[in-house]
């Protein structure tokens, strides 16, 4: 049984090319520096910023808005200038810009470079979205983006665990970490795969282009992006509002916060390569992101049981980790299997600004009803809304037949 699994886990990392298994390492690098974000709310409602969730949910709201922005014009030059230097710029640039944003006090001002920042930040999602497609195949594909993913979440497990330790000592030093390591994951982008490289690989790579379609003209993809912007906005609750309520109403410290984000990462890394190496054989893409869907509706279902906090705090941890390890890694297919070399920037650009329209409204829309109402109201729209998106890709799925 154990060699069994052993083989199993080594074929699902098998046959991946070196360069994605360098843009993973150099994803590593960067979100292992992820801490402002899971932890941004909280700076700001802390006794030293003094600030509503209101204000806070604002903030965050921008931090979606200035991904929109930054998502279309990534995908804009990543087709036009390539990947390649899109990422670096947004590398470099957003690392500046995480430092500069920490040493900000005055609101109007922080509200400004969260914008700025996040402009930046997030334009490099599309762009690492094209190299991924670039440096792998179709057979390979999916689980090229399975082990960005995965470098994203150990990242995130280490970030988010050693946050939580900073958090707790100086909220400042976070913005530091975070800056630093986008500045270095820049320099080992730039060492590792710098433009001769993708040059050499552009020349002797081979592959038939189908005809070019407008991503703004696919009905079926825009559905979908729809869809994919109600689960956005459900699922950044995780990362603002959550760890508010985590503190505040199941008082609950920084340190355990981040131990418990940090599980999130852990089991994405343990297990989500072979799950999906497992269930992309079965063809049945949309199946697993409806089932995914409704396991992180029932992440926000389970927070009205009640209980002890730690445990109850665990078992919504749980159910969200594993409906995002069901749902994401094919949501990324389905997009791909609609994109070819020439659109895939604009694909991958529409992906992510739908990730930043539920970015800007998820946060804001929350906080305003939290404070309206309450967290255990919001968590019945959320599950509710979940549940919603679910219906919306079984109806997706009967329509396109895929």
């Amino acid at each position: 049984m154990i060699a069994k699994t052993f083989s199993l886990y080594k074929t699902s990392f098998t046959g991946l090319s070196k360069e994605a298994w360098l843009l993973s390492f150099i994803m590593l690098v960067n979100r292992s520096g992820t801490m402002v974000l899971p932890f941004m709310t909280l700076y700001l409602t802390s006794k030293e910023m003094h600030r509503s969730l209101s204000e806070a949910g604002f903030v965050m709201a921008l931090f979606g808005l200035g991904s929109i922005v930054g998502a279309y014009f990534g995908g804009k030059f990543s087709d036009k200038i390539g990947f390649y230097k899109v990422q670096l710029f947004t590398l470099f640039g957003g690392g500046l810009m995480f430092i500069v944003l920490g040493q900000v006090k005055s609101y109007p001002l922080i509200c400004v470079f969260t914008f700025v920042l996040s402009m930046v930040n997030e334009a490099f999602r599309p762009a690492n979205s094209s190299s991924i497609a670039f440096y792998s195949t179709a057979e390979n594909r999916t689980r090229s983006y399975s082990l960005n993913r995965l470098a994203i979440n150990l990242g995130w497990a280490v970030g988010a665990s050693i946050g939580g330790l900073v958090a707790a000592f100086d909220y400042e030093l976070l913005f530091w970490v975070d800056g630093v390591t986008n500045i270095l994951a820049a320099g080992l982008l730039f060492y590792f795969l710098r433009p001769n490289i993708q040059i050499k690989k552009e020349e002797v790579k081979e592959e038939v282009v189908p005809e070019v379609m407008s991503a703004y003209k696919d009905k079926t993809y825009l559905w979908f992006l729809v869809l994919m912007t109600l689960f956005s906005s459900c699922f950044i609750q995780l990362f603002t509002t959550i760890p508010k309520y985590f503190r505040d109403d199941m008082l609950l410290n920084e340190k355990y916060i981040g131990l418990i984000m940090a599980i999130n990462g852990i089991i994405i890394v343990a297990i989500e390569m072979v799950l999906v190496y497992t269930l992309e054989k079965k063809n049945k893409n949309t199946r697993w992101i409806i089932i995914g869907l409704v396991m992180c509706a029932c992440s926000y279902f389970s927070l009205l049981i009640p209980g002890n906090a730690k445990f109850i705090s665990l078992v919504m941890i749980l159910f969200i980790t594993v409906g995002e390890i069901m749902a994401m890694p094919f949501m990324n297919v389905f997009w791909l299997q609609r994109a070819n070399d020439k659109n895939r920037g604009q694909y991958a650009a529409l992906y992510t600004i739908s990730w930043g329209i539920g970015n800007t409204a998820g946060p804001f829309l929350v906080s305003a009803l939290v404070d309206a109402s309450s967290f255990k109201v919001a968590f019945i729209v959320l599950g509710f809304i979940l549940c919603v998106s679910a219906f919306g890709f079984y109806k997706l799925n009967s329509n396109s037949k895929t």
